[in-house]
């Protein structure tokens, strides 16, 4: 029915944000060379997440109406700071579902209407805060750290929807990027893309037959020549793996976007290769967010 949307929407061009005709941008939002990304990246900041946003489409009485499955958001957390993200997701029979994440928040909360999930920062590899010890859960969630890495995260909007309230995805409705990121762009599509993966692995490695596909070069981020994806940057799958368990908290997962594919393709080559340090810290995360049997309902605030 969305032909325009395949193989994949790269949104920020579609909607022509730059020009905040059919966007909309309040508080302190500007844009800045990033020399990591070699590029223009847009910096949202302020002490309110609330009054410095950037948002899609431009009003409330509006939607995108982007129907993939799979929603990329390319985006860097600033240093010591919080950040929240809000998508409007609406569902076959018209209901509309908020899905929120953010380092702010302390504890998985939900209703039937919205989702809120805690996001636990990654940090540099090598960093003291990737190698040292964590013991509790509240060590983990905070303020991003001062060496965060620029990331790409994505969403199984269908899955999600299915899990926590239930109901059947259409399509996703709007998109709020609050307070203090860094963000690059947003992309839709209904194939799963592995970022650290080349054309020329993903051919060798014959992806395309399992659904997954090298990240399209407009939306990729640039490596070094002799130098790793994973090591420069963090992936992170949201759930993180094929379980029917709910998940109660967004973080990076030990294992590589290939290594979570259905059984058939458990012969493909491990593409992310990780510390000990790191595994052990990842470890704990899965222990410490672990699922719960009942989570914690919650009011919107007025």
């Amino acid at each position: 029915p969305a032909v325009w949307q395949n193989p994949y929407l790269n949104v920020f061009k579609h909607f022509r944000v730059e020009e905040w005709r059919r966007s909309a941008k309040e508080g302190d939002v500007t844009t800045f060379m990033d020399k990591t990304l070699k590029g223009t990246v847009y910096r949202i900041r302020g002490s309110i997440p609330a009054s410095n946003y950037i948002q899609l489409p431009k009003t409330s009485t509006q939607s995108l109406g982007l129907v993939g499955r799979y929603l990329y958001l390319l985006f860097r957390p600033m240093p010591n700071k919080y950040f929240v993200v809000h998508l409007d997701v609406s569902t076959e029979d018209n209901q509309v579902v908020r899905i929120s994440f953010s380092n702010l928040f302390k504890e998985f909360k939900s209703t039937a209407t919205w989702l809120q999930f805690p996001f636990i920062c990654g940090a540099s590899k090598g960093s003291v805060y990737e190698n040292t010890a964590k013991t509790s859960k509240q060590d983990l969630l905070g303020a991003a750290p001062a060496n965060v890495r620029w990331t790409c995260l994505m969403l199984d909007l269908q899955y999600i929807l299915s899990m926590y309230v239930n109901r059947r995805y259409s399509h996703l409705k709007s998109v709020k990027l609050c307070s203090n990121l860094l963000v690059k762009n947003l992309c839709t599509s209904d194939l799963l893309f592995d970022p650290g993966v080349t054309f020329s692995e993903a051919r060798q490695s014959n992806l395309a037959c399992h659904g997954m596909s090298p990240m399209p070069r407009e939306m990729a981020f640039p490596v070094p020549k002799g130098e790793k994806w994973h090591d420069r940057y963090d992936y992170i799958r949201f759930p993180s793996d094929g379980s029917k368990l709910p998940y109660d908290s967004i973080q990076k997962s030990c294992s590589s976007p290939a290594a979570v594919l259905e059984d058939a393709v458990h012969e493909l080559p491990q593409l992310v290769t990780l510390t000990k340090a790191v595994r052990d810290r990842l470890s704990l995360i899965q222990q410490i967010t672990s699922p719960k049997a009942v989570s914690t309902p919650w009011r919107e605030s007025a």
